[in-house]
């Protein structure tokens, strides 16, 4: 077993293991918390590239033939499942506005409160432990009311 003294952390580790092929000089530790220490400083950067990114039209293409698959299949379920587990108060309060919809006690709106724009339109809640109390919004001011905004939970 070989080793190697990283440059950054002055460790000692086995060099196989520890460190990347192509970079011999420091420990793949220091690499990873230098690595999410600049995308930290550089965020904003980073996500516009990589709303770029996203919309590349081989990778849209990739994301609709893995849409169709087993493989996504179980991944989505695993991920709704424990979203469920983690957030009873949401998923409550989905239900309870779902389950209205359905029996004509609450109606939906066909237009966003906040912008007017028609489409897929998405049940938002300010405050979880009041769920009939819906605001009707698209998936943009739903997200941008999140991103600036805590809804009061139980």
């Amino acid at each position: 077993m070989t080793t190697k003294k990283c440059r950054e952390c002055g460790e000692a580790k086995n060099l196989s293991d520890d460190f990347y092929k192509s970079n011999k000089s420091y420990c793949k530790e220091c690499i990873k918390a230098r690595t999410r220490k600049n995308r930290a400083a550089k965020l904003e950067h980073y996500q516009e590239y990589d709303r770029q990114r996203d919309g590349l039209p081989h990778r849209v293409a990739a994301r609709k033939v893995y849409a169709k698959t087993e493989a996504y299949r179980i991944s989505t379920n695993r991920c709704r499942k424990k979203w469920q587990a983690l957030n009873p108060h949401k998923r409550a309060a989905s239900t309870a506005v779902n389950n209205a919809i359905r029996l004509g006690k609450l109606s939906k709106s066909k237009a966003c409160e906040s912008c007017g724009q028609t489409g897929r339109i998405e049940g938002h809640h300010d405050d979880y432990t009041k769920p009939l109390e819906v605001r009707w919004l698209c998936p943009q001011c739903h997200a941008s009311w999140h991103k600036h905004n805590t809804p009061i939970e139980a």
